[in-house]
Protein backbone atom coordinates (compact mmCIF):
# COMPACT_ATOMS: atom_id res chain seq x y z
CA UNK A 1 0.00 0.00 0.00
CA UNK A 2 2.87 2.33 -0.24
CA UNK A 3 1.77 4.06 -3.39
CA UNK A 4 -1.66 5.71 -1.22
CA UNK A 5 0.79 6.56 1.52
CA UNK A 6 0.98 9.99 3.28
CA UNK A 7 0.48 11.72 6.12
CA UNK A 8 -2.85 13.22 7.51
CA UNK A 9 -2.72 16.46 9.46
CA UNK A 10 -5.09 16.64 12.46
CA UNK A 11 -5.56 15.97 16.11
CA UNK A 12 -6.77 12.88 17.46
CA UNK A 13 -9.05 14.79 20.04
CA UNK A 14 -9.98 18.06 18.15
CA UNK A 15 -12.28 18.75 15.70
CA UNK A 16 -10.75 18.14 12.14
CA UNK A 17 -11.41 21.79 10.90
CA UNK A 18 -9.53 23.33 14.16
CA UNK A 19 -6.46 21.79 14.15
CA UNK A 20 -4.27 20.49 11.13
CA UNK A 21 -1.06 20.84 13.61
CA UNK A 22 -0.77 17.44 14.48
CA UNK A 23 0.35 14.79 11.50
CA UNK A 24 -0.92 10.87 11.30
CA UNK A 25 1.49 8.63 10.64
CA UNK A 26 1.63 6.54 7.30
CA UNK A 27 1.32 3.15 9.04
CA UNK A 28 -2.26 4.98 10.69
CA UNK A 29 -3.28 5.88 6.86
CA UNK A 30 -3.17 1.89 6.34
CA UNK A 31 -4.74 0.94 9.17
CA UNK A 32 -7.44 2.99 8.37
CA UNK A 33 -7.51 2.16 4.86
CA UNK A 34 -7.12 -1.43 6.19
CA UNK A 35 -10.21 -1.34 9.12
CA UNK A 36 -12.47 0.58 6.86
CA UNK A 37 -12.08 -2.40 4.45
CA UNK A 38 -12.73 -5.25 7.45
CA UNK A 39 -15.79 -3.20 7.86
CA UNK A 40 -16.92 -3.74 4.46
CA UNK A 41 -16.05 -7.43 4.36
CA UNK A 42 -19.13 -7.74 7.29
CA UNK A 43 -21.17 -4.88 5.43
CA UNK A 44 -20.96 -7.51 2.11
CA UNK A 45 -21.01 -10.37 3.95
CA UNK A 46 -24.40 -9.59 6.09
CA UNK A 47 -26.03 -8.77 3.04
CA UNK A 48 -24.87 -11.54 0.69
CA UNK A 49 -25.16 -14.38 3.20
CA UNK A 50 -28.78 -14.66 2.20
CA UNK A 51 -27.58 -15.68 -1.28
CA UNK A 52 -26.45 -18.93 -0.07
CA UNK A 53 -29.46 -19.76 2.40
CA UNK A 54 -31.91 -19.13 -0.16
CA UNK A 55 -32.38 -22.17 -1.06
CA UNK A 56 -33.02 -23.78 1.63
CA UNK A 57 -35.29 -21.10 3.30
CA UNK A 58 -37.30 -21.23 -0.14
CA UNK A 59 -37.87 -24.99 1.18
CA UNK A 60 -38.31 -24.23 4.97
CA UNK A 61 -40.65 -21.51 4.42
CA UNK A 62 -42.60 -22.52 1.05
CA UNK A 63 -41.46 -19.32 -0.74
CA UNK A 64 -41.68 -18.71 -4.63
CA UNK A 65 -38.60 -17.30 -6.47
CA UNK A 66 -40.59 -14.12 -6.88
CA UNK A 67 -41.29 -13.49 -3.35
CA UNK A 68 -37.31 -14.78 -2.83
CA UNK A 69 -36.47 -12.08 -5.26
CA UNK A 70 -37.97 -9.08 -3.66
CA UNK A 71 -36.65 -10.67 -0.05
CA UNK A 72 -32.90 -9.91 -1.51
CA UNK A 73 -33.53 -7.76 -3.92
CA UNK A 74 -36.26 -4.64 -4.11
CA UNK A 75 -36.75 -4.82 0.00
CA UNK A 76 -33.33 -4.25 0.76
CA UNK A 77 -32.45 -1.76 -2.00
CA UNK A 78 -34.73 0.16 -1.71
CA UNK A 79 -33.74 1.48 2.01
CA UNK A 80 -30.25 0.77 1.81
CA UNK A 81 -30.14 3.52 -1.68
CA UNK A 82 -32.70 5.54 -0.48
CA UNK A 83 -31.26 6.10 3.74
CA UNK A 84 -27.72 6.08 2.02
CA UNK A 85 -28.24 10.35 1.07
CA UNK A 86 -29.45 11.87 4.27
CA UNK A 87 -26.89 9.63 5.90
CA UNK A 88 -24.28 10.98 3.65
CA UNK A 89 -25.64 14.34 4.05
CA UNK A 90 -24.67 14.35 7.63
CA UNK A 91 -21.15 12.53 6.95
CA UNK A 92 -20.66 15.30 5.00
CA UNK A 93 -21.32 17.58 8.15
CA UNK A 94 -20.58 15.30 10.91
CA UNK A 95 -18.30 12.61 12.14
CA UNK A 96 -17.91 9.67 9.79
CA UNK A 97 -16.38 7.75 12.49
CA UNK A 98 -19.13 7.87 14.56
CA UNK A 99 -22.01 7.52 11.63
CA UNK A 100 -19.97 4.08 10.50
CA UNK A 101 -20.09 3.27 14.15
CA UNK A 102 -23.51 3.29 14.52
CA UNK A 103 -24.71 1.97 11.13
CA UNK A 104 -21.98 -1.20 11.56
CA UNK A 105 -23.96 -2.20 14.91
CA UNK A 106 -27.28 -2.12 13.43
CA UNK A 107 -26.90 -4.01 10.52
CA UNK A 108 -24.81 -6.56 12.96
CA UNK A 109 -27.80 -6.78 15.45
CA UNK A 110 -30.35 -7.05 12.28
CA UNK A 111 -28.29 -10.15 10.41
CA UNK A 112 -28.26 -11.97 13.50
CA UNK A 113 -31.50 -11.61 14.32
CA UNK A 114 -32.40 -12.78 10.55
CA UNK A 115 -31.71 -16.51 12.08
CA UNK A 116 -34.84 -15.99 14.84
CA UNK A 117 -37.52 -15.23 11.86
CA UNK A 118 -40.42 -17.54 12.38
CA UNK A 119 -42.39 -16.51 8.75
CA UNK A 120 -41.20 -14.50 5.59
CA UNK A 121 -42.50 -11.16 7.03
CA UNK A 122 -40.42 -11.62 10.28
CA UNK A 123 -37.78 -11.74 8.24
CA UNK A 124 -38.46 -9.21 5.55
CA UNK A 125 -38.38 -6.73 8.44
CA UNK A 126 -35.04 -7.73 9.81
CA UNK A 127 -33.52 -8.02 5.73
CA UNK A 128 -34.97 -4.53 5.83
CA UNK A 129 -33.28 -2.96 8.85
CA UNK A 130 -29.89 -4.85 7.83
CA UNK A 131 -30.37 -2.16 4.70
CA UNK A 132 -31.44 0.56 6.71
CA UNK A 133 -28.09 0.15 8.63
CA UNK A 134 -25.62 -0.18 5.84
CA UNK A 135 -26.82 2.77 4.00
CA UNK A 136 -24.42 4.61 5.42
CA UNK A 137 -21.35 2.55 5.56
CA UNK A 138 -20.15 3.27 2.14
CA UNK A 139 -20.43 6.94 1.47
CA UNK A 140 -18.95 7.75 4.93
CA UNK A 141 -16.37 5.59 4.09
CA UNK A 142 -15.85 7.03 0.40
CA UNK A 143 -15.13 10.48 2.27
CA UNK A 144 -13.04 9.70 4.65
CA UNK A 145 -10.34 7.33 2.44
CA UNK A 146 -10.68 10.44 -0.29
CA UNK A 147 -9.54 13.07 2.44
CA UNK A 148 -6.64 10.99 3.21
CA UNK A 149 -5.22 9.90 -0.32
CA UNK A 150 -5.18 12.35 -3.22
CA UNK A 151 -6.84 12.16 -6.49
CA UNK A 152 -3.71 10.31 -8.35
CA UNK A 153 -3.59 7.45 -6.06
CA UNK A 154 -7.33 7.02 -4.76
CA UNK A 155 -8.67 4.81 -7.67
CA UNK A 156 -6.37 2.25 -6.21
CA UNK A 157 -6.89 3.32 -2.38
CA UNK A 158 -10.67 2.58 -3.30
CA UNK A 159 -10.24 -0.72 -5.23
CA UNK A 160 -8.17 -1.62 -1.83
CA UNK A 161 -11.38 -0.70 -0.18
CA UNK A 162 -13.95 -2.35 -2.39
CA UNK A 163 -11.78 -5.90 -2.24
CA UNK A 164 -14.61 -5.69 0.72
CA UNK A 165 -16.75 -7.14 -1.85
CA UNK A 166 -15.27 -10.15 -3.00
CA UNK A 167 -14.05 -11.03 0.51
CA UNK A 168 -17.57 -10.58 1.66
CA UNK A 169 -18.79 -13.02 -0.72
CA UNK A 170 -15.62 -15.64 -0.16
CA UNK A 171 -16.79 -15.47 3.74
CA UNK A 172 -20.32 -15.76 2.87
CA UNK A 173 -20.29 -18.68 0.69
CA UNK A 174 -17.54 -20.08 2.07
CA UNK A 175 -19.03 -20.02 5.87
CA UNK A 176 -22.75 -19.84 5.12
CA UNK A 177 -22.37 -23.07 2.90
CA UNK A 178 -20.83 -25.06 5.37
CA UNK A 179 -22.63 -23.85 8.42
CA UNK A 180 -26.02 -24.27 6.84
CA UNK A 181 -25.03 -27.76 6.16
CA UNK A 182 -24.38 -28.64 9.16
CA UNK A 183 -25.96 -26.24 11.63
CA UNK A 184 -29.08 -24.72 9.24
CA UNK A 185 -29.73 -21.38 8.10
CA UNK A 186 -30.55 -19.38 11.36
CA UNK A 187 -26.99 -20.57 12.99
CA UNK A 188 -25.31 -19.22 9.86
CA UNK A 189 -27.48 -16.09 10.19
CA UNK A 190 -25.99 -15.35 13.64
CA UNK A 191 -22.75 -16.32 13.09
CA UNK A 192 -21.80 -13.95 10.74
CA UNK A 193 -24.23 -10.98 12.77
CA UNK A 194 -22.18 -11.02 16.25
CA UNK A 195 -18.49 -10.65 14.95
CA UNK A 196 -19.41 -6.73 13.63
CA UNK A 197 -20.62 -5.78 16.69
CA UNK A 198 -16.89 -5.96 18.37
CA UNK A 199 -15.58 -4.36 15.25
CA UNK A 200 -17.82 -1.80 15.79
CA UNK A 201 -16.08 -1.00 19.33
CA UNK A 202 -12.46 -1.00 17.74
CA UNK A 203 -13.78 1.73 14.65
CA UNK A 204 -15.27 3.58 17.12
CA UNK A 205 -12.47 3.86 19.62
CA UNK A 206 -9.17 3.68 17.10
CA UNK A 207 -10.40 5.27 13.77
CA UNK A 208 -10.20 9.42 13.42
CA UNK A 209 -10.87 11.94 11.43
CA UNK A 210 -8.96 13.84 8.50
CA UNK A 211 -9.96 17.61 7.70
CA UNK A 212 -11.99 17.92 5.39
CA UNK A 213 -10.12 18.18 1.47
CA UNK A 214 -6.85 17.46 3.00
CA UNK A 215 -5.13 15.55 0.21
CA UNK A 216 -6.21 18.55 -2.00
CA UNK A 217 -4.51 20.82 -0.24
CA UNK A 218 -7.37 21.24 2.51
CA UNK A 219 -8.61 24.22 0.47
CA UNK A 220 -12.29 23.09 1.35
CA UNK A 221 -12.06 21.78 4.62
CA UNK A 222 -14.27 24.24 6.69
CA UNK A 223 -16.96 24.71 3.81
CA UNK A 224 -20.46 24.00 4.68
CA UNK A 225 -21.76 20.85 3.28
CA UNK A 226 -23.83 21.35 0.11
CA UNK A 227 -27.27 20.26 0.03
CA UNK A 228 -29.00 17.44 -2.00
CA UNK A 229 -30.75 19.95 -4.56
CA UNK A 230 -26.74 21.61 -5.33
CA UNK A 231 -25.20 17.93 -5.39
CA UNK A 232 -27.99 16.66 -8.20
CA UNK A 233 -27.33 19.83 -9.93
CA UNK A 234 -23.53 19.21 -9.91
CA UNK A 235 -23.23 15.92 -11.12
CA UNK A 236 -26.08 15.85 -13.61
CA UNK A 237 -24.21 18.48 -15.66
CA UNK A 238 -21.51 15.93 -15.91
CA UNK A 239 -22.18 13.89 -18.91
CA UNK A 240 -19.94 11.61 -17.69
CA UNK A 241 -20.96 10.84 -14.41
CA UNK A 242 -24.52 10.27 -15.95
CA UNK A 243 -23.17 7.51 -18.41
CA UNK A 244 -20.82 6.11 -15.65
CA UNK A 245 -23.46 5.57 -12.98
CA UNK A 246 -25.77 4.38 -15.36
CA UNK A 247 -23.16 1.82 -16.48
CA UNK A 248 -22.32 0.99 -13.35
CA UNK A 249 -26.35 0.24 -12.45
CA UNK A 250 -26.66 -1.82 -15.37
CA UNK A 251 -23.75 -3.83 -14.80
CA UNK A 252 -25.15 -4.21 -11.16
CA UNK A 253 -28.15 -5.68 -12.31
CA UNK A 254 -26.16 -8.77 -13.89
CA UNK A 255 -23.88 -9.06 -10.98
CA UNK A 256 -26.16 -8.84 -8.05
CA UNK A 257 -28.82 -11.46 -10.57
CA UNK A 258 -25.58 -13.80 -10.65
CA UNK A 259 -24.56 -13.43 -6.55
CA UNK A 260 -28.10 -14.24 -5.44
CA UNK A 261 -29.19 -16.83 -7.55
CA UNK A 262 -26.12 -18.98 -8.54
CA UNK A 263 -26.24 -20.59 -5.63
CA UNK A 264 -29.90 -21.62 -6.19
CA UNK A 265 -28.97 -22.44 -9.99
CA UNK A 266 -25.90 -24.93 -9.12
CA UNK A 267 -28.46 -26.69 -6.75
CA UNK A 268 -31.21 -26.98 -8.53
CA UNK A 269 -29.28 -27.77 -12.51
CA UNK A 270 -26.14 -29.94 -10.52
CA UNK A 271 -27.61 -31.14 -7.44
CA UNK A 272 -24.61 -29.96 -5.61
CA UNK A 273 -24.62 -29.34 -1.73
CA UNK A 274 -24.58 -26.48 0.25
CA UNK A 275 -21.06 -26.91 1.25
CA UNK A 276 -19.78 -27.66 -2.12
CA UNK A 277 -21.47 -24.65 -3.49
CA UNK A 278 -20.25 -21.99 -0.61
CA UNK A 279 -16.68 -23.57 -1.51
CA UNK A 280 -16.94 -23.33 -5.59
CA UNK A 281 -18.22 -20.24 -5.38
CA UNK A 282 -15.75 -18.56 -2.38
CA UNK A 283 -12.72 -19.42 -5.25
CA UNK A 284 -14.34 -18.16 -7.72
CA UNK A 285 -16.83 -14.96 -6.65
CA UNK A 286 -13.98 -14.21 -3.56
CA UNK A 287 -10.95 -14.89 -5.13
CA UNK A 288 -11.48 -13.79 -8.54
CA UNK A 289 -13.51 -11.13 -7.53
CA UNK A 290 -10.79 -9.78 -5.73
CA UNK A 291 -8.00 -9.80 -8.08
CA UNK A 292 -10.25 -8.16 -10.51
CA UNK A 293 -11.23 -5.46 -8.08
CA UNK A 294 -7.35 -4.99 -7.20
CA UNK A 295 -6.39 -5.26 -11.09
CA UNK A 296 -9.39 -2.69 -12.06
CA UNK A 297 -7.95 -0.22 -9.34
CA UNK A 298 -4.41 -0.78 -10.18
CA UNK A 299 -4.80 -0.70 -14.39
CA UNK A 300 -6.72 2.85 -13.87
CA UNK A 301 -4.42 4.23 -12.07
CA UNK A 302 -1.47 3.32 -14.20
CA UNK A 303 -2.62 3.46 -17.14
CA UNK A 304 -4.58 6.38 -16.46
CA UNK A 305 -1.63 8.77 -15.36
CA UNK A 306 -1.20 8.97 -19.56
CA UNK A 307 -4.57 9.57 -20.15
CA UNK A 308 -7.54 9.96 -17.50
CA UNK A 309 -9.75 8.29 -20.00
CA UNK A 310 -8.22 4.95 -19.21
CA UNK A 311 -10.00 5.25 -15.89
CA UNK A 312 -12.89 4.16 -18.16
CA UNK A 313 -11.48 2.09 -21.07
CA UNK A 314 -10.38 -0.19 -18.67
CA UNK A 315 -14.15 -1.22 -18.17
CA UNK A 316 -15.20 -0.72 -21.62
CA UNK A 317 -12.68 -3.20 -23.11
CA UNK A 318 -13.20 -5.21 -20.10
CA UNK A 319 -16.54 -5.72 -20.93
CA UNK A 320 -15.93 -6.75 -24.36
CA UNK A 321 -14.70 -9.63 -23.01
CA UNK A 322 -16.62 -10.61 -19.92
CA UNK A 323 -19.95 -10.24 -22.06
CA UNK A 324 -19.56 -13.72 -24.23
CA UNK A 325 -17.91 -15.36 -21.17
CA UNK A 326 -21.31 -14.33 -19.56
CA UNK A 327 -23.38 -16.45 -21.93
CA UNK A 328 -20.73 -19.49 -21.86
CA UNK A 329 -21.65 -19.63 -17.97
CA UNK A 330 -25.41 -20.65 -18.85
CA UNK A 331 -25.02 -23.01 -22.00
CA UNK A 332 -22.67 -24.98 -20.62
CA UNK A 333 -24.33 -28.64 -19.47
CA UNK A 334 -21.83 -28.87 -16.76
CA UNK A 335 -20.97 -27.81 -13.30
CA UNK A 336 -17.69 -27.67 -14.46
CA UNK A 337 -17.77 -25.61 -17.44
CA UNK A 338 -20.53 -23.19 -15.76
CA UNK A 339 -17.55 -22.70 -13.02
CA UNK A 340 -15.01 -22.17 -15.08
CA UNK A 341 -16.55 -19.82 -17.61
CA UNK A 342 -18.14 -17.82 -14.60
CA UNK A 343 -14.75 -16.82 -13.60
CA UNK A 344 -13.38 -14.77 -17.00
CA UNK A 345 -16.92 -12.03 -16.23
CA UNK A 346 -16.48 -12.12 -12.46
CA UNK A 347 -13.13 -10.69 -12.91
CA UNK A 348 -13.85 -8.08 -15.13
CA UNK A 349 -17.09 -7.00 -13.60
CA UNK A 350 -15.52 -6.49 -10.70
CA UNK A 351 -13.06 -4.34 -12.17
CA UNK A 352 -14.66 -0.96 -12.11
CA UNK A 353 -15.21 -0.32 -8.05
CA UNK A 354 -11.97 1.82 -7.64
CA UNK A 355 -12.05 3.21 -11.08
CA UNK A 356 -15.92 4.17 -10.71
CA UNK A 357 -15.85 5.38 -7.15
CA UNK A 358 -12.33 7.16 -7.54
CA UNK A 359 -13.78 9.34 -10.63
CA UNK A 360 -16.79 9.79 -8.29
CA UNK A 361 -14.29 11.50 -5.89
CA UNK A 362 -13.34 13.17 -8.43
CA UNK A 363 -15.97 14.98 -10.18
CA UNK A 364 -17.17 16.09 -6.73
CA UNK A 365 -16.19 18.92 -5.13
CA UNK A 366 -14.89 18.47 -1.71
CA UNK A 367 -17.74 19.79 -0.04
CA UNK A 368 -20.10 16.93 -1.85
CA UNK A 369 -18.11 13.91 -1.91
CA UNK A 370 -19.77 11.64 0.64
CA UNK A 371 -22.82 12.37 -1.17
CA UNK A 372 -21.39 11.98 -4.43
CA UNK A 373 -20.46 8.81 -3.54
CA UNK A 374 -24.14 8.18 -2.06
CA UNK A 375 -25.81 8.97 -5.12
CA UNK A 376 -23.37 6.79 -7.25
CA UNK A 377 -24.71 4.03 -4.25
CA UNK A 378 -28.02 5.16 -5.18
CA UNK A 379 -28.57 4.60 -8.39
CA UNK A 380 -26.18 1.12 -7.93
CA UNK A 381 -28.18 -0.31 -5.87
CA UNK A 382 -31.73 0.81 -6.91
CA UNK A 383 -30.75 -0.33 -10.37
CA UNK A 384 -28.97 -3.36 -9.89
CA UNK A 385 -29.75 -4.71 -6.39
CA UNK A 386 -33.22 -3.59 -6.61
CA UNK A 387 -34.09 -4.90 -10.42
CA UNK A 388 -31.34 -8.06 -10.70
CA UNK A 389 -32.37 -10.53 -8.37
CA UNK A 390 -36.22 -9.66 -8.51
CA UNK A 391 -35.82 -9.62 -12.06
CA UNK A 392 -34.75 -13.09 -12.19
CA UNK A 393 -37.00 -14.73 -10.04
CA UNK A 394 -39.72 -13.26 -11.62
CA UNK A 395 -38.27 -14.52 -15.24
CA UNK A 396 -37.54 -17.94 -13.35
CA UNK A 397 -41.37 -18.45 -12.26
CA UNK A 398 -42.79 -16.97 -15.72
CA UNK A 399 -40.55 -19.76 -17.29
CA UNK A 400 -41.67 -22.36 -14.93
CA UNK A 401 -44.06 -24.11 -17.05
CA UNK A 402 -41.81 -24.63 -19.83
CA UNK A 403 -38.46 -25.74 -18.12
CA UNK A 404 -39.27 -26.52 -14.61
CA UNK A 405 -35.88 -26.64 -12.18
CA UNK A 406 -33.78 -25.18 -15.67
CA UNK A 407 -36.35 -21.81 -15.65
CA UNK A 408 -33.75 -20.55 -13.08
CA UNK A 409 -30.29 -20.87 -16.37
CA UNK A 410 -32.48 -19.40 -18.89
CA UNK A 411 -33.65 -16.52 -16.37
CA UNK A 412 -29.86 -15.79 -15.87
CA UNK A 413 -29.04 -16.05 -19.15
CA UNK A 414 -31.67 -13.13 -20.22
CA UNK A 415 -30.51 -10.86 -17.23
CA UNK A 416 -27.00 -11.57 -18.13
CA UNK A 417 -27.40 -9.42 -21.25
CA UNK A 418 -27.61 -6.21 -19.58
CA UNK A 419 -23.83 -6.46 -19.31
CA UNK A 420 -23.37 -5.71 -22.71
CA UNK A 421 -25.31 -2.31 -22.53
CA UNK A 422 -23.56 -1.15 -19.07
CA UNK A 423 -20.00 -1.38 -21.63
CA UNK A 424 -21.72 1.18 -24.41
CA UNK A 425 -22.52 3.89 -20.89
CA UNK A 426 -18.66 3.29 -19.86
CA UNK A 427 -17.58 4.44 -23.46
CA UNK A 428 -19.74 7.25 -23.59
CA UNK A 429 -18.41 8.03 -20.18
CA UNK A 430 -15.35 8.51 -21.14
CA UNK A 431 -15.96 10.99 -24.12
CA UNK A 432 -16.38 13.77 -21.77
CA UNK A 433 -13.91 13.03 -18.97
CA UNK A 434 -11.66 14.92 -19.32
CA UNK A 435 -13.76 18.03 -19.61
CA UNK A 436 -15.83 17.37 -17.21
CA UNK A 437 -12.53 17.07 -14.12
CA UNK A 438 -11.20 19.76 -16.02
CA UNK A 439 -14.15 22.30 -14.73
CA UNK A 440 -14.60 20.33 -11.30
CA UNK A 441 -10.87 22.05 -10.90
CA UNK A 442 -12.70 25.52 -11.12
CA UNK A 443 -15.68 24.86 -9.28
Amino acid sequence: MASIDQDVAASPAASPAQDATVTFSRPYTRYVIGVLTVIYITNFLDRQILSILMQPIKEDMQLSDTALGFLSGIAFALFYATLGMPIARMADKNSRVTIITVCLTLWSFMTAACGLAQNYWQLLVSRILVGVGEAGGGPSSHSLIADYVPIQNRSTALGIFALGVPLGLLLGFLIGGWLEQFYGWRVAFMAVGIPGLILALIARFTLREPPRGYSDGGRSATVEAAPLAEVARVLWRQKSFCHMAFASGLQAVTGYGVVQWMPSFLHRSYQMTSGEIGTSLALILGVGGAIGVMAGGYLADTLGRRDMRWQLWVLTFGGLIGVPCALGVYLSDTAFGTLAWLLVPVLTINAYHGPCFGMTQALAPVRMRAMAAAVLLFVINIIGLGIGPQLVGIISDLLLPVYGDESLRYAMLIVSLVYAWAVFHFWMASRTLRQDLKAVENF
